[in-house]
């Protein structure tokens, strides 16, 4: 704060922290008061908000519990979410290394430019375009009958499989970035200096680039975690009822169900689990929060 009032002056700087702050508190902690303050109420009539049933109560919480079916789909979400972000850790971590460590200069501002430009087209859109290509009668289906791997098409949007796939291409480069900027800060002396003591390429990485990469191994599975449990778009245009996602749950009591106080209940729960993750990732990794901002 105080380089931003060197850098800027008092009036400008001043007005730039404003700006963020009334940002940061309208769109952020207000919506979330709001949301909490909601979840403790029940569902009223407009005529009856105020009077003796306008009382505080947990029964938006215990809806969940009670609903075998509900609390089933926010178990299986953040399975999935978790799993979701093992996937992308595992196929993003070799693209990471191989562009902070191994590629420089133009080649690796190609590589770099190949990764971005499918994102910038929307997220539906390209969601719609993992639609044509899982399809029964898609793309990959053909080639894989094609090629004799599979005797009949598979129906890869009938269940998680299809999710699954666009979440992780929907959230590769909220891993990659962060894993990039970790491996990049390394020396690669230390690197060098392992090989020139016989370690093999595992344990490199399992001594020397894993450690050093934690901070940024860290902050991507939190992004991809937190995008995966809160996406909308990818577990509705690519699921099925039988792969149904705790926010879609939230978005039928918001928008279906007219019942914002047992959406907002469940909104909150969805908000604990993604603080309760961050919280383990931390103490996984043993970073601080200062580590993971940086």
């Amino acid at each position: 704060m105080t380089m931003l009032f060197k850098r800027h002056g008092w009036p400008l700087g001043g007005l730039m922290l404003l700006i963020v702050a009334f940002w940061i508190v309208m769109q952020v902690v207000l919506p979330q008061i709001l949301m909490i303050d909601f979840s403790f109420k029940p569902n009223l009539l407009p005529s009856e908000i105020g009077t003796e049933k306008d009382v505080y109560t947990l029964s938006n919480y215990e809806t969940l519990w009670a609903n075998s079916i509900h609390f089933g789909i926010f178990v299986k979400t953040i399975v999935a979410s978790a799993l979701v972000t093992l996937v992308t850790l595992v196929v993003c971590y070799p693209i990471a290394f191989h562009l902070a460590y191994e590629l420089k200069g133009p080649k690796a501002a190609r590589l770099m430019l190949v990764l971005v430009i499918p994102f910038w087209i929307n997220e539906v859109l390209r969601t719609f375009a993992w639609y044509i290509v899982l399809a029964y009668a898609g793309p990959l289906n053909a080639v894989l009958v094609w090629l004799g791997i599979l005797d009949e098409p598979v129906r890869f949007l009938d269940g998680n499989a299809g999710v699954m796939i666009g979440m992780v291409y929907a959230y590769l480069l909220f891993m990659v970035f962060p894993l990039y900027n970790a491996i990049e800060s390394l020396d690669p002396a230390q690197v060098e200096a392992a090989r020139d003591l016989g370690a093999s390429w595992g344990r490199i990485h399992r001594r020397v680039v894993l450690p050093h990469a934690k901070p940024g191994i860290a902050t991507g599975c939190i992004m991809v975690f937190m995008l995966a449990a809160g996406s909308y778009a990818v577990p509705s245009l690519l699921g099925s009822p039988n792969s149904r996602w705790f926010t879609e749950i939230i978005y039928n009591w918001f928008f279906e169900g007219g019942n914002w106080n047992q959406g907002a209940a469940y909104a909150f729960l969805l908000l604990l689990m993604c603080i309760g993750f961050i919280g383990v990732m931390m103490r996984t990794f043993k970073v601080s929060l200062g580590e993971l901002t940086r």
